[in-house]
């Protein structure tokens, strides 16, 4: 340990760092988690995005519900029953006979009535509003699928930003124990000397000082550590392994700054679900003036009818009836609730422009962020080598009693936090690079091509739309 001394442990610090920096980026350790792999995870499992998911279908059953308005309703009646009946009548006028005295008759009896019947309606106009619902309808689930493309982003995001956290902190808590490490060979090797007299007693204190300073930054990192844990685990769904280390993805997004803005203003899920809101208030507008209109039905039934008693009475009734009703005045609703639907669209249209005045300001916003972590990343290395070639020579002239035992621990620190800013803003650079991509509109595991099944939301919209019954409840796949 002695022929090791300090300058080793710091050297043996310096080459780890600068090995993980220098990997950061290719170097995927054997057996360990990957970002794609956690990517995979979170899409799959992640309970906010199966949630959306699932509101997704329970949106698509909004068209099967306006194309009713196209069928017929088919309706059954059945009653059945038991009559008992006691009458007494009286003959006027009355004539006396050997074989009836009394002036009076007595009847009484029962009998079971039963009977059915069918009722078939069928609307044949109702000034387009089935017509229109249904296209309503339809705009609701257009919108619903770019809700969904907007949960999906934020899932992947927040993903790549708890998988980079996690990294990160683990990198930290392993630079900062490293750094204790060196601070107790610091703390021996000062003991020693001042033992033979060559240091006073500040300079141990100074070391024991620094030492536990050192030991409370690696119970911070710790904390830290594990609360990254935890958002590891609630975002991706399993506890973390051995993390590989990400690499960013500036190749999916535009070049340019106007390129990117043009590319999320048109496409980006936020946009485009502005876009089928605007739709679905549009028609939100023509049903309610489709009140104003009259509505034209068909009806046909058919009764029958029984009586089981002596008399043995049977009737059936069929019947076929048009219908024709013109609203006149309702009392002023549905003149309420056009104007209603009407300031509703207005107000969908502006929502329109905010969500590009939103995308573009997050577009900008997210270059300038990739555009400084990129330029941090140089900075930091450079603060690192420089640290390095600092902390050597203050060690050198502290061996001629050029420099004191506090200069060589400043000099040490300076090292350490350097590092520390390195491993920051590497985790910065990658996550500035998904930012973007989501900024755009296009963090999407197809555009990723993560190696997973993608969740396709037409399925079950075309397993539900032209069902006329069944309570069943497809999976979507």
């Amino acid at each position: 340990m002695a022929g090791w001394g300090a300058r080793g442990w710091a050297r043996g610090l310096a080459a780890g760092t600068v090995a993980w920096t220098a990997c950061a980026y290719f170097l995927v350790p054997a057996q360990a988690d990957t970002l794609e792999g956690a990517l995979v995870l979170a899409y799959q499992n992640n309970p906010s995005l199966n949630a959306q998911r699932a509101a997704v279908r329970a949106i698509d059953e909004g068209v099967p519900q306006a194309l009713a308005g196209y069928r017929p309703r088919v309706t059954a009646s059945g009653s059945v029953g038991s009559q008992y009946w006691d009458t007494t009548t009286r003959q006027l006028p009355f004539v006396p006979s050997t074989t009836n005295t009394s002036p009076y008759t007595h009847l009484s009896g029962q009998m079971t009535p039963y009977g059915g019947g069918v009722t078939v309606t069928q609307t044949l106009y109702n000034g387009f509003q089935t017509a229109n619902r249904t296209r309503q309808a339809e705009g609701q689930v257009q919108s619903a699928r770019e809700s969904l493309r907007t949960t999906e982003q934020t899932v992947l995001l927040s993903a790549v930003t708890a998988y980079m956290n996690l990294l990160r902190d683990t990198a930290i808590l392993d630079l900062q124990r490293r750094n204790v490490e060196v601070l107790q060979e610091q703390l021996r090797q000062t003991r020693d000397r001042f033992n033979v007299g060559e240091v006073t007693r500040t300079d141990v204190a100074q070391s024991e000082s620094r030492l536990a300073s050192g030991r409370s930054q690696v119970l911070s990192a710790e904390a830290t550590y594990t609360a990254s844990v935890a958002t590891y685990r609630q975002v991706i769904g399993v506890q973390p392994g051995k993390l590989a280390p990400g690499a960013p993805v500036d190749r999916f997004s535009p070049n340019t700054l106007p390129g990117s803005v043009d590319v999320g203003t048109a496409t980006h899920p936020q946009v485009t679900t502005a876009q089928y809101n605007v739709d679905v208030a549009l028609q939100a507008v023509k049903v309610a003036e489709g009140a104003l209109y009259p509505t034209l039905s068909l009806q046909g039934s058919a009764q029958q009818n029984n009586e089981q008693s002596l008399l043995g009475l049977k009737s059936f009734n069929a019947l076929v009836l048009g219908q024709l009703t013109i609203p006149i005045y309702q009392g002023g609703s549905e003149y309420a609730l056009i104007r209603q639907a009407k300031e509703t669209l207005g107000q969908q249209r502006l929502n329109l422009d905010t969500s590009r005045d939103s995308v573009r300001q997050n577009i900008v916003q997210s270059w300038g962020q990739l555009e400084a972590a990129k330029a941090n990343i140089e900075a930091t290395q450079a603060q690192v080598q420089a640290s390095e070639i600092a902390l050597n020579g203050v060690r050198e002239e502290a061996r001629v009693g050029q420099r004191t035992t506090l200069d060589v621990l400043n000099a040490q620190q300076e090292l350490v936090n350097a590092r520390v800013a390195l491993v920051s803003a590497q985790r910065d650079r990658v996550v500035a690079s998904y930012t973007l991509l989501a900024s755009v509109g296009r963090l999407s595991p197809q555009i990723l091509a993560l190696r997973v099944p993608t969740y396709d939301a037409a399925v079950h919209y075309h397993q539900v739309r032209d069902s006329w019954a069944g309570v069943r409840t497809p999976d979507g796949r």
